[in-house]
This record gives C-alpha cells, structure tokens and sequence, in this order.
C-alpha cells in the first residue's frame, strides 16, 4: 500500500488509516480479525477515541505486540486542562502504551468550546505538558466544520487536520463545508491532512429507522466496491495524506482493497464524479 508523509511529522502514513471505531462494538476475537487484516495489507496508521466503545481496550493487545509498527492516533473530547489530562491517563492505560505519537481534539466545531480549549486552563496546555513530557508526539485536530480548524490554525500550529472531504461535499459547497481553502493553507504550513467521511452518501433516509440501518455509520455510506473505488480515489486525487476508514468494519476490507488498487484521477474524471453527485444530500452542514 502507497504511504504518503503526514506534513511535518515525518510519518510516512499509510493512504488508509484504520478508522478504530469500525471495532468498538466488536468482540475481541473480531477486532483481532480486522486488526491484523489492516496490518498484513500495510495499514500503518490507527485513529482510535475514548468515545469509540471498547475501541482502546481491543487495540491494547495488538499495542503490545505491533507498537513499533503503528502510528497511534487518539483524541479527547475535553476542553479544558484538568479534564484533557486526566482523559489522557485514561487512553494511555486503556491502550496499554507509554506514549501516542497524535494526540486530537476530538469534534472540536463550536468556536465557544474552541475559546476554552485553546485559553489559559484549555485543552492545549495539557497537550503541550504532555509533549514536554514526551507522552505525546504530536498535536492535531479533527472537526466537521473546516472554518472552525482554520480559526484553530489562527491560534496554533497545530501538526495535523483531520476532516470531512468527499465528492458529495465538492458538489454541494457552501462555508460551512468548503474543505479547499484548508487543503491550501495545510499545504503551504507542511500540517498532515487525513480525510474523513470519504465514503459518505448522506444523512440516512427517513425510512430507514435506528434498527432497520445495514451499517453501524450514523450516515449511509457507498458500500459496493466500485463506488468505494471512486470514494476513496477521489479523496486520495486531492493530495490528503491519509483517509480514515468508515466505521464498520464490514466495509474495512473493501476500503483496503481500493487502496491497492489506488491510481490517480484526472480532473475530467473527477468532474464526472462530482457531477454524478447532484441528486444526493450532503452529510454537511447537518440538520439540527
């Protein structure tokens, strides 16, 4: 599998980074299953959050084994210091590990909550601790909104942006989910840029009621292999480091499977692609 270099870290990434909420509500035996899939095909990059089910607790036993041969990812829905520290501590000994090299602010979208993470008791300052201690490596942060990452950027350098970005997306822009002029800034600063929502269709039909849904995504996700191709291609065709797979491991093996298989697409074939997205709803902005 291609891997590509995450920005300034260094870290040559895999083009797929195992999406670990894909194993949350897997028993061990089929977390291990899909955990040493991602690792025999290559995947070198795993994003996993305490929000994520059992998620850290079925990675520890792979930590103890592969630690050298993952990038670790994780993330914190805190805001500030105390609360941030302490979630660390947690993630730490849930996943059996002396260090992560990215540590995240998980969903941060709301600037009020991005006022208190980045202020003088925030979240960042128990990052910042936390490098000086060498528990962390990295700093970065994932959102649905790409304008709030930019403001984050405006107050901090941060290493890495993890973010929505699909062809559904391209062809409905509005502010809220214009992810190009954040691929700009993140390439002139040398930040990591890993995608998410990649395979996305949309928002669920009405029809489809909680228990009635095929997949555990709380969005309908593409899920045939030659659509999953064009998803992840056309991510991958916009110069992204990395792109976090959909969080069902069902779908894991098929997003491995396009990133052998991955080749560049030309802008006619990207305009196709995004033409072809015309009659679907974008997953963003969402709906209150």
């Amino acid at each position: 599998m291609e891997r590509r270099r995450l920005g300034r870290t260094g870290h040559m990434s895999s083009i797929v980074t195992l999406g670990c909420c894909a194993i949350g509500n897997l028993s061990q035996k089929e977390a291990d299953k899909i955990i040493e899939f991602a690792l025999s095909h290559g995947v070198n990059h795993f994003d996993v959050a305490p929000t994520y089910g059992a998620a850290e607790v079925r990675l520890k036993p792979c930590m103890k084994e592969y630690r050298d041969e993952i990038f670790l990812a994780c993330k914190t829905t805190k805001r500030t210091k105390k609360e941030a520290r302490e979630e660390l501590e947690r993630s730490l000994e849930r996943l059996g590990v002396d260090y992560i090299e990215l540590y995240q602010f998980h969903g941060l979208d709301n600037l009020n909550e991005l006022e208190i993470a980045f202020g003088p008791e925030g979240a960042l300052q128990a990052m910042l601790e936390a490098k000086e201690e060498g528990i962390i490596k990295y700093i970065g942060i994932t959102s649905h909104r790409p304008p709030t990452i930019i403001e984050a950027l405006n107050r901090f350098d941060l290493d890495t942006v993890l973010f929505p970005l699909n062809y559904v997306l391209k062809k409905h822009r509005c502010p809220e989910n214009d992810y190009e002029p954040l691929l700009k800034i993140a390439k002139e600063r040398d930040i990591g840029t890993i995608a998410m929502k990649a395979f996305a269709k949309g928002p669920w039909p009405p029809e489809y009621a909680e228990k009635k849904r095929p997949y555990s995504t709380w969005y309908e996700p593409f899920d045939r292999q030659d659509d999953i191709d064009m998803c992840l291609w056309f991510a991958l065709s916009q110069g992204v480091t990395t792109v976090a797979s959909a969080c069902d491991a069902r779908l894991v093996p098929k997003i491995i499977d396009a990133a052998e298989r991955y080749r560049e697409l030309s802008e006619d074939e990207q305009d196709e692609i995004v033409e072809s997205a015309a009659n679907l709803k974008p997953l963003f902005p969402r709906e209150e």
